[in-house]
């Protein structure tokens, strides 16, 4: 149903790409204004050597938010889109040798670190139960309702979500909870791993974040066929089809406000009627440099910045068959290189080491035969001014020289191309303040009620979508942000659905 509103959208990443089809199929009319050359924001990709890259995130689970923005949209996801499941989640490499592969058949991985690390496979099952209950109830309300608007918040399921939730969830870490069901330290530190999906420190974030692994163990993993950039793809294919209208290398100077609501935006130097704008810009940005609001950008600074990373594309001349689609090599201190990112904000000399490999599931597609496309991944912290060109160098040296010990081969030599980015590249390209990946850190028990709101509270029309803001940053956290500020932007506009 067609009215006579028009929306638009600031950035192409898939929150800005699943609020435009949303709004599509709502009958309003969308312009999408992106200030780079393609659409997907951090989810982008380029070639090298004929080597083929996802340049930004790398993990795929949960496809049922993809397939329900296609069903959605009435069109056939079969057209568009292809994905598989991952038999293993993660394999994992310790120092002393021990190897774990992260099944995502719960019972194989519960049988692993039995046989591996002498864990109790009945407190696995509990903790993946566990893990299961808190997201089913908790994350059902936190991750699908706007936490700022009362009315939705009578609509969640709150008392299901109270039930759930345990003393030790709210008021100890991470790593306490997962110190409080395993005995190998090992098992702690994979579990721990956790809370740097969204940014975090396992030492400070809540034990809330225990329900991230049910993403994995219990729903598994995917790998969507072409890479991670075929979500954009199929994303961008989509809202085309949706009559959405795109316009790259445009990037936006301002959002134009009169008596408190939104009449546009400016581009280009030249103003853009729009009755609704949505900002999938980084929350901070939008406020300090199109609202030029000092201080609301200030307020967003209150929250403590995620880490960020630094990432070596290498295309490599050799086949490792000890290793999967996804990787980790793990630091022997870990609450040390926590503290180095967090606290210090500096390097860390032994850092963890993630490393995705997707021509493990496309072999001689995604890298030329007998080769591999190395996605080399290092936790960093936050751009403040550090001097990243030696910290590269830092890095590439610490991330080569853990990989020969473990692999027990010269890695090196091995290397055929490299590209590198880094924190202050980051900020460049995707307009994330100080590089930080997800915006704000969950390191506070408040920090999910604190992230920014899907819309404004004093502007009318002026919505937002993204990382930066409710409910948090990956990807499909991204896609539910799109979906909670359109069911909002419905009732503000009296919008049938």
């Amino acid at each position: 149903m067609k009215t006579h509103l028009h929306a638009a959208v600031i950035g192409s990443g898939v929150a800005g790409l699943a609020s435009a089809i949303r709004l599509a199929v709502f009958g309003v009319q969308v312009s999408v204004f992106e200030k780079n050359s393609y659409p997907g924001g951090k989810l982008s990709h380029f070639e090298k050597n004929n080597f083929l890259f996802d340049a930004g995130p790398s993990l795929f689970t949960q496809p049922d938010n993809i397939e329900e923005l296609f069903k959605l949209a009435g069109e056939n996801i079969d057209e568009y889109f292809h994905y598989k499941p991952v038999p293993i989640a993660c394999k994992y490499f310790y120092e002393d040798g021990i190897i774990i592969n992260a099944y995502t058949d719960a019972e194989k991985f519960s049988e692993e670190l039995s046989v591996k690390l002498e864990e109790d496979k009945k407190s696995v099952g509990q903790y993946l139960a566990h893990s299961k209950k808190l997201y089913n109830n908790v994350a059902s309300v936190f991750l699908n309702y706007s936490l700022h608007k009362l009315k939705s918040l009578f609509t969640a399921p709150l008392g299901k979500a109270i039930a759930a939730v345990k003393w030790k969830h709210l008021f100890n870490s991470m790593h306490e909870v997962n110190s409080s069901y395993f005995k190998n330290s090992h098992t702690i530190q994979l579990f721990n791993r956790y809370a740097t999906y969204n940014g975090s420190n396992p030492y400070k974030a809540p034990g809330m974040l225990c329900l991230i692994p049910h993403l994995e163990y219990n729903e598994g993993i995917f790998y969507p066929k072409g890479g991670m950039i075929s979500i954009t793809n199929a994303l961008y294919q989509l809202a085309l089809k949706k009559g959405v209208r795109f316009n790259f290398n445009q990037p936006v100077q301002k959002i134009i406000i009169d008596h408190g609501k939104v009449k546009g935006i400016t581009v280009g130097n030249q103003n853009v009627d729009a009755d609704i704008v949505i900002s999938n810009m980084d929350v901070y940005g939008t406020y300090k440099y199109l609202l030029s609001n000092e201080t609301k950008s200030k307020q967003v600074l209150k929250q403590e910045r995620s880490s960020s990373a630094l990432v070596f594309y290498w295309g490599i001349s050799a086949e490792f068959s000890q290793l999967e689609l996804h990787n980790i090599f793990f630091s022997e201190n870990y609450k040390e290189e926590f503290d180095h990112l967090f606290l210090h904000k500096k390097i860390f000399s032994d850092p963890t080491v993630y490393i995705n490999i997707t021509s493990k599931c496309e072999p001689g597609m995604q890298a030329p035969a007998g080769k591999e496309n190395w996605f080399v991944m290092v936790n960093a912290p936050a751009n403040i001014g550090q001097d990243w060109e030696a910290y590269k160098q830092q890095y590439r040296r610490n991330i080569i020289a853990k990989l020969n010990r473990i692999l027990k081969t010269d890695i090196e030599p091995l290397i055929e191309t490299e590209e590198v980015l880094d924190p202050i590249m980051i900020e460049e390209k995707t307009s994330s303040y100080m590089g930080s990946l997800y915006g704000t850190s969950s390191n506070s028990k408040m920090a999910a009620f604190l992230r920014h709101p899907n819309f404004s509270k004093q502007i009318k029309g002026l919505y937002f979508a993204g990382g930066s803001v409710h409910p948090g940053g990956g990807i499909p956290l991204c896609l539910k942000s799109a979906k909670i500020l359109s069911e909002i932007l419905a009732k503000d506009f009296k919008i049938k659905t």
